[in-house]
């Protein structure tokens, strides 16, 4: 006698399916984990990265107003004066971001006695690009 309804076959295959779907989808989410983490991990390397050459920008400052005469380099950092007048000064000076030197903290600032205003104060990069002379195609 033949019994209608699901077989045991049907059921096995319906419970595999999902069982294959839940594996898939927890490494899916395994994954985007893994790059979210990633993604965080750099932006933290950054700001923290970012903070320290401000830190290091204003210790710069410091020097730089308490000083009679401005140094060619404080710490390593190589001042540029831009304009000298007896009234007021204008200097710039990179400060490395990272320890990869791709991105570089820009300070320009104009002093007149013990004083500063900041012209710029900004992260710029200073990786090159190169351009590549061929594309690869692929042809059928």
């Amino acid at each position: 006698m033949n019994k209608g309804g699901i077989g045991v076959g049907s059921a096995s295959i319906v419970l595999i399916f999902a069982v294959l779907c839940l594996t898939i989808f927890s490494l899916i989410s395994f994954i985007v984990t893994q790059n979210t983490k990633a993604l965080v991990d750099a932006e933290a390397e950054f700001v923290t990265g970012y903070y320290k050459a401000d830190s290091r920008a204003e210790l710069i400052l410091a020097e730089l107003l308490n000083s009679e005469t401005i140094p060619a380099q404080i710490h390593d950092i190589s001042i540029n004066i831009e304009q000298d007048n007896t009234e007021s000064k204008i200097i710039s000076f990179l400060y490395p971001v990272y320890d990869t030197d791709y991105k570089d903290l820009f300070v320009r600032v104009s002093i007149s006695g013990d004083s500063y205003d900041v012209l710029s104060w900004r992260v710029i990069d200073n990786a090159q690009w190169e351009a590549s002379g061929s594309i690869n195609l692929w042809l059928s």
